[in-house]
């Protein structure tokens, strides 16, 4: 545990300069995090960013890395519902389609 808290603190005393290589604009992540520009420049300067506002920039950082673990907890997801019996065939699907009139 305490390894990944000193990753962690490494990453967020240095995201400035991770912010500053990507491809991104400064305004474009404030955006997408939600927070004011004034309150994520003080944060960005005492790196007091919450956990939740980190994993925010870090997703518009790493967006191919985000989609890799969405994509790996869909798939757990999806196999929980399999074992769990929680879906339908696909000719009940193209029924429920064809009485929406959507094919």
């Amino acid at each position: 545990m305490i390894q990944e808290i000193i990753a962690y603190k490494n990453i967020v005393e240095n995201i400035e300069s991770l912010i500053d290589k990507s491809t991104y604009k400064r305004n474009y992540i404030i955006e997408k995090v939600g927070i004011s520009s004034p309150t994520f420049y003080r944060k960005l300067k005492s790196h007091s960013f919450t956990p939740d506002e980190m994993f925010s920039i870090a997703k518009i950082l790493s967006p191919e890395e985000n989609f890799k673990i969405q994509l790996k907890a869909d798939i757990a997801q999806g196999k929980l519902d399999y074992i769990n019996g929680d879906y339908i065939t696909h000719e009940e699907m193209l029924a429920e389609l064809k009485s929406k009139n959507l094919i």
